[in-house]
Protein backbone atom coordinates (compact mmCIF):
# COMPACT_ATOMS: atom_id res chain seq x y z
CA UNK A 1 0.00 0.00 0.00
CA UNK A 2 2.91 2.26 1.05
CA UNK A 3 1.06 5.14 2.30
CA UNK A 4 2.92 8.84 1.25
CA UNK A 5 1.73 11.80 3.77
CA UNK A 6 1.52 14.50 0.85
CA UNK A 7 0.64 17.05 3.52
CA UNK A 8 0.06 17.06 7.21
CA UNK A 9 -2.76 14.30 7.99
CA UNK A 10 -3.43 14.03 3.56
CA UNK A 11 -2.32 10.38 2.46
CA UNK A 12 -1.79 9.14 -1.27
CA UNK A 13 -1.76 5.67 -1.07
CA UNK A 14 -1.05 3.21 -4.41
CA UNK A 15 -3.52 0.79 -4.81
CA UNK A 16 -3.24 -1.60 -7.55
CA UNK A 17 -1.76 0.65 -9.51
CA UNK A 18 -4.03 3.60 -8.40
CA UNK A 19 -3.28 6.65 -6.80
CA UNK A 20 -5.73 6.94 -4.41
CA UNK A 21 -6.24 9.71 -1.78
CA UNK A 22 -6.73 8.84 2.44
CA UNK A 23 -7.01 10.06 5.87
CA UNK A 24 -6.35 8.29 8.38
CA UNK A 25 -8.78 7.31 11.65
CA UNK A 26 -8.82 4.95 14.59
CA UNK A 27 -12.74 5.29 13.87
CA UNK A 28 -13.65 1.79 12.19
CA UNK A 29 -16.78 2.78 11.17
CA UNK A 30 -17.53 3.89 7.60
CA UNK A 31 -19.62 7.20 7.16
CA UNK A 32 -20.44 7.58 3.58
CA UNK A 33 -19.53 4.02 2.55
CA UNK A 34 -16.07 4.44 2.00
CA UNK A 35 -13.22 1.69 2.22
CA UNK A 36 -10.74 1.46 5.06
CA UNK A 37 -7.98 -0.16 4.84
CA UNK A 38 -5.47 -0.02 7.83
CA UNK A 39 -6.94 2.49 9.14
CA UNK A 40 -6.63 4.46 6.04
CA UNK A 41 -9.91 6.13 4.96
CA UNK A 42 -9.67 6.27 1.39
CA UNK A 43 -11.58 9.68 -0.01
CA UNK A 44 -13.27 9.77 -2.78
CA UNK A 45 -12.36 13.42 -5.08
CA UNK A 46 -16.03 12.64 -6.82
CA UNK A 47 -17.93 13.04 -3.06
CA UNK A 48 -15.69 15.44 -1.57
CA UNK A 49 -14.86 18.56 -3.22
CA UNK A 50 -11.67 19.19 -0.95
CA UNK A 51 -10.02 15.70 -2.12
CA UNK A 52 -10.59 16.53 -5.55
CA UNK A 53 -8.72 19.98 -5.15
CA UNK A 54 -5.82 18.34 -2.99
CA UNK A 55 -5.52 15.33 -5.59
CA UNK A 56 -5.25 17.72 -8.49
CA UNK A 57 -2.35 19.45 -6.60
CA UNK A 58 -4.21 22.79 -5.16
CA UNK A 59 -4.83 23.76 -1.58
CA UNK A 60 -1.18 24.19 -0.90
CA UNK A 61 -2.11 27.75 0.83
CA UNK A 62 -4.32 26.42 3.24
CA UNK A 63 -4.06 26.54 7.35
CA UNK A 64 -4.98 22.92 8.39
CA UNK A 65 -3.04 20.50 10.02
CA UNK A 66 -2.78 18.49 13.08
CA UNK A 67 -3.88 21.25 15.68
CA UNK A 68 -6.01 23.79 13.38
CA UNK A 69 -9.24 25.47 14.71
CA UNK A 70 -12.02 24.73 11.64
CA UNK A 71 -15.38 26.70 10.94
CA UNK A 72 -16.54 25.00 8.57
CA UNK A 73 -19.94 25.82 6.79
CA UNK A 74 -22.34 23.77 5.08
CA UNK A 75 -21.37 20.66 6.81
CA UNK A 76 -24.44 18.53 5.50
CA UNK A 77 -24.15 14.72 6.81
CA UNK A 78 -20.35 15.20 7.32
CA UNK A 79 -18.76 13.50 4.24
CA UNK A 80 -16.23 15.90 3.97
CA UNK A 81 -16.11 16.86 7.67
CA UNK A 82 -14.88 13.47 8.76
CA UNK A 83 -11.87 13.79 6.79
CA UNK A 84 -10.84 17.33 7.84
CA UNK A 85 -11.65 15.77 11.55
CA UNK A 86 -9.19 13.25 10.24
CA UNK A 87 -6.62 15.92 9.64
CA UNK A 88 -6.92 18.36 12.52
CA UNK A 89 -6.70 15.49 15.26
CA UNK A 90 -5.52 17.61 17.65
CA UNK A 91 -7.43 20.34 16.74
CA UNK A 92 -11.37 21.25 16.33
CA UNK A 93 -14.16 21.65 13.36
CA UNK A 94 -17.12 23.70 14.12
CA UNK A 95 -19.53 21.87 11.80
CA UNK A 96 -22.61 24.60 10.57
CA UNK A 97 -25.53 23.28 8.48
CA UNK A 98 -28.68 24.51 8.45
CA UNK A 99 -31.24 21.36 7.70
CA UNK A 100 -32.65 19.71 10.25
CA UNK A 101 -32.47 16.33 8.15
CA UNK A 102 -29.03 16.65 7.29
CA UNK A 103 -28.01 17.78 10.70
CA UNK A 104 -29.23 14.59 12.51
CA UNK A 105 -26.60 12.57 10.50
CA UNK A 106 -24.16 14.94 11.37
CA UNK A 107 -24.79 14.33 15.17
CA UNK A 108 -24.31 10.27 14.65
CA UNK A 109 -21.01 11.42 13.55
CA UNK A 110 -20.48 13.83 16.10
CA UNK A 111 -21.31 10.89 18.78
CA UNK A 112 -17.86 9.37 17.55
CA UNK A 113 -15.87 12.02 16.67
CA UNK A 114 -15.03 14.36 19.68
CA UNK A 115 -13.26 17.13 17.95
CA UNK A 116 -16.68 17.98 15.78
CA UNK A 117 -19.15 20.49 17.86
CA UNK A 118 -22.48 20.39 15.12
CA UNK A 119 -24.11 23.77 14.97
CA UNK A 120 -27.56 23.98 13.27
CA UNK A 121 -27.50 27.88 12.14
CA UNK A 122 -27.49 29.60 8.70
CA UNK A 123 -24.30 30.45 7.74
CA UNK A 124 -25.90 33.91 6.56
CA UNK A 125 -26.34 34.69 10.37
CA UNK A 126 -23.04 34.52 11.73
CA UNK A 127 -23.72 36.74 14.71
CA UNK A 128 -26.11 33.40 15.78
CA UNK A 129 -23.44 31.27 15.94
CA UNK A 130 -20.95 33.74 18.17
CA UNK A 131 -21.50 31.75 21.51
CA UNK A 132 -20.35 28.85 20.57
CA UNK A 133 -17.54 29.52 17.61
CA UNK A 134 -13.90 30.72 18.40
CA UNK A 135 -11.72 32.52 15.75
CA UNK A 136 -10.41 30.00 13.31
CA UNK A 137 -7.31 29.17 11.32
CA UNK A 138 -9.25 27.57 8.53
CA UNK A 139 -12.80 29.32 7.18
CA UNK A 140 -14.19 26.70 4.77
CA UNK A 141 -17.59 27.00 2.78
CA UNK A 142 -19.49 24.41 0.89
CA UNK A 143 -23.30 26.64 1.09
CA UNK A 144 -25.99 26.46 -1.89
CA UNK A 145 -27.00 30.34 -1.42
CA UNK A 146 -26.74 32.66 -4.17
CA UNK A 147 -24.99 35.19 -2.12
CA UNK A 148 -22.54 32.58 -1.03
CA UNK A 149 -19.34 34.85 -1.46
CA UNK A 150 -21.16 37.46 0.87
CA UNK A 151 -21.75 34.78 3.60
CA UNK A 152 -17.78 33.57 2.93
CA UNK A 153 -16.58 37.12 3.55
CA UNK A 154 -18.81 38.04 6.95
CA UNK A 155 -17.46 34.58 8.28
CA UNK A 156 -14.17 35.55 7.53
CA UNK A 157 -14.47 38.94 8.69
CA UNK A 158 -15.70 38.04 11.95
CA UNK A 159 -13.99 34.34 13.03
CA UNK A 160 -10.85 34.00 10.69
CA UNK A 161 -7.73 34.57 12.34
CA UNK A 162 -5.23 36.89 11.02
CA UNK A 163 -2.90 34.33 9.65
CA UNK A 164 -6.15 31.79 8.65
CA UNK A 165 -7.35 31.29 5.48
CA UNK A 166 -10.72 30.76 3.46
CA UNK A 167 -11.55 28.04 1.05
CA UNK A 168 -14.59 29.10 -0.50
CA UNK A 169 -15.77 26.20 -2.84
CA UNK A 170 -18.17 28.14 -5.17
CA UNK A 171 -21.20 26.63 -6.59
CA UNK A 172 -21.24 28.65 -9.41
CA UNK A 173 -25.16 27.50 -10.64
CA UNK A 174 -26.45 28.34 -7.14
CA UNK A 175 -25.27 32.23 -8.35
CA UNK A 176 -26.60 32.06 -12.07
CA UNK A 177 -27.57 28.87 -14.30
CA UNK A 178 -27.56 31.46 -17.35
CA UNK A 179 -23.92 32.75 -17.03
CA UNK A 180 -20.70 30.35 -17.74
CA UNK A 181 -18.92 29.23 -14.54
CA UNK A 182 -15.67 31.44 -15.31
CA UNK A 183 -17.93 34.98 -15.54
CA UNK A 184 -19.57 34.26 -12.52
CA UNK A 185 -16.56 33.18 -10.68
CA UNK A 186 -15.03 36.73 -12.14
CA UNK A 187 -18.02 38.15 -10.79
CA UNK A 188 -18.73 36.92 -7.24
CA UNK A 189 -14.81 37.46 -6.43
CA UNK A 190 -15.49 40.80 -6.24
CA UNK A 191 -17.55 40.42 -3.45
CA UNK A 192 -15.12 38.81 -0.99
CA UNK A 193 -14.62 42.22 0.68
CA UNK A 194 -11.59 42.13 3.06
CA UNK A 195 -9.94 38.96 1.60
CA UNK A 196 -6.90 38.88 -1.06
CA UNK A 197 -7.44 35.83 -3.14
CA UNK A 198 -4.37 33.22 -3.25
CA UNK A 199 -5.64 30.74 -5.82
CA UNK A 200 -8.30 29.20 -7.53
CA UNK A 201 -8.44 26.19 -9.64
CA UNK A 202 -12.03 24.73 -11.24
CA UNK A 203 -12.60 21.15 -9.84
CA UNK A 204 -13.49 19.04 -13.12
CA UNK A 205 -13.34 16.45 -13.81
CA UNK A 206 -14.40 15.45 -10.43
CA UNK A 207 -16.74 18.55 -10.02
CA UNK A 208 -19.63 20.15 -12.48
CA UNK A 209 -19.44 24.41 -12.47
CA UNK A 210 -17.25 24.46 -8.70
CA UNK A 211 -14.35 26.52 -8.13
CA UNK A 212 -12.30 26.17 -5.38
CA UNK A 213 -11.00 29.92 -4.12
CA UNK A 214 -8.57 30.31 -1.49
CA UNK A 215 -8.28 33.55 -0.05
CA UNK A 216 -6.68 35.16 3.40
CA UNK A 217 -7.33 38.64 5.17
CA UNK A 218 -6.30 41.59 3.06
CA UNK A 219 -3.41 43.40 4.63
CA UNK A 220 -4.34 46.73 3.25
Amino acid sequence: MSPQEIRPGVFLLDLEGQKRLATRSDDPVPVYGERILEGYRLWDPNRSKLAALLLKGGGKDLCLSRDSIVLYLGAATGTTVSHVADIVSDGLVYAVEFSPRAMRDLVRLCERRKNIVPILADAARPETYSALVERANLVYQDVAQRNQAEIAAINSKRYLLENGSLLFMMKTRSVDVTATPRAVYESETKNLTGLEILGAMDLLPFHQDHWAITARKSLS
